[in-house]
Protein backbone atom coordinates (compact mmCIF):
# COMPACT_ATOMS: atom_id res chain seq x y z
CA UNK A 1 0.00 0.00 0.00
CA UNK A 2 1.39 3.37 -0.96
CA UNK A 3 4.10 1.87 -3.18
CA UNK A 4 4.75 -0.90 -5.68
CA UNK A 5 6.30 -4.11 -4.39
CA UNK A 6 7.54 -7.32 -5.91
CA UNK A 7 7.49 -10.39 -3.68
CA UNK A 8 9.29 -13.64 -4.41
CA UNK A 9 9.10 -16.77 -2.31
CA UNK A 10 11.14 -19.92 -2.78
CA UNK A 11 10.10 -22.95 -0.75
CA UNK A 12 12.02 -26.17 -0.25
CA UNK A 13 10.50 -29.34 1.10
CA UNK A 14 11.59 -32.95 1.32
CA UNK A 15 9.84 -36.12 0.35
CA UNK A 16 11.02 -39.65 -0.24
CA UNK A 17 7.94 -40.56 -2.24
CA UNK A 18 7.42 -39.82 -5.93
CA UNK A 19 5.05 -36.90 -6.29
CA UNK A 20 2.01 -38.04 -8.22
CA UNK A 21 -0.89 -36.06 -6.78
CA UNK A 22 -1.65 -32.43 -6.06
CA UNK A 23 -2.11 -33.24 -2.37
CA UNK A 24 1.57 -34.18 -2.17
CA UNK A 25 2.64 -30.69 -3.28
CA UNK A 26 2.64 -27.30 -1.62
CA UNK A 27 -0.44 -25.33 -2.65
CA UNK A 28 1.18 -22.33 -4.31
CA UNK A 29 -2.18 -20.66 -4.91
CA UNK A 30 -2.72 -20.70 -1.15
CA UNK A 31 0.82 -19.37 -0.59
CA UNK A 32 0.00 -16.53 -2.99
CA UNK A 33 -3.14 -15.83 -0.93
CA UNK A 34 -1.04 -15.60 2.26
CA UNK A 35 1.35 -13.18 0.57
CA UNK A 36 -1.46 -11.09 -0.90
CA UNK A 37 -3.24 -10.82 2.45
CA UNK A 38 -0.05 -9.92 4.34
CA UNK A 39 0.95 -7.32 1.75
CA UNK A 40 -2.34 -5.48 2.39
CA UNK A 41 -1.13 -4.67 5.93
CA UNK A 42 1.09 -1.58 6.09
CA UNK A 43 4.41 -2.47 7.68
CA UNK A 44 7.14 0.11 8.31
CA UNK A 45 10.12 -2.23 7.81
CA UNK A 46 10.77 -4.60 4.93
CA UNK A 47 12.74 -6.77 7.36
CA UNK A 48 9.66 -7.25 9.54
CA UNK A 49 7.59 -8.01 6.46
CA UNK A 50 9.87 -10.78 5.15
CA UNK A 51 10.08 -12.36 8.61
CA UNK A 52 6.30 -12.35 8.95
CA UNK A 53 5.80 -13.78 5.47
CA UNK A 54 8.27 -16.63 6.10
CA UNK A 55 6.62 -17.51 9.41
CA UNK A 56 3.07 -17.37 8.04
CA UNK A 57 3.93 -19.55 5.04
CA UNK A 58 5.65 -22.10 7.29
CA UNK A 59 2.62 -22.29 9.60
CA UNK A 60 0.50 -23.04 6.52
CA UNK A 61 2.60 -26.08 5.54
CA UNK A 62 5.10 -27.49 8.01
CA UNK A 63 6.60 -29.83 5.43
CA UNK A 64 8.64 -26.82 4.33
CA UNK A 65 12.29 -27.13 5.34
CA UNK A 66 13.55 -23.80 3.99
CA UNK A 67 11.98 -20.54 2.84
CA UNK A 68 13.59 -17.64 1.03
CA UNK A 69 11.42 -14.53 0.82
CA UNK A 70 12.38 -11.29 -0.86
CA UNK A 71 10.43 -8.06 -1.04
CA UNK A 72 11.49 -5.32 -3.44
CA UNK A 73 10.17 -1.79 -2.97
CA UNK A 74 10.10 -0.35 -6.48
CA UNK A 75 9.99 3.38 -5.64
CA UNK A 76 11.47 4.04 -2.20
CA UNK A 77 11.01 7.55 -0.83
CA UNK A 78 14.73 8.39 -0.85
CA UNK A 79 15.76 11.81 -2.10
CA UNK A 80 17.66 11.76 -5.41
CA UNK A 81 17.52 7.97 -5.65
CA UNK A 82 16.39 6.15 -8.75
CA UNK A 83 15.86 2.44 -8.51
CA UNK A 84 14.57 0.06 -5.90
CA UNK A 85 15.53 -1.46 -2.56
CA UNK A 86 14.96 -5.02 -1.42
CA UNK A 87 15.36 -7.32 1.54
CA UNK A 88 15.81 -11.08 1.35
CA UNK A 89 15.48 -13.53 4.22
CA UNK A 90 16.37 -17.22 4.13
CA UNK A 91 15.03 -19.26 7.01
CA UNK A 92 15.56 -22.95 7.66
CA UNK A 93 13.16 -25.06 9.71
Amino acid sequence: MGNTFEVNASLQFETDDPIKTLEQTIDYAAVYGIIKQRMSIATPLLETLVQNLADEIYVFDKRIRSITVSVEKKNPPITDMEGSVSVTLKKDF
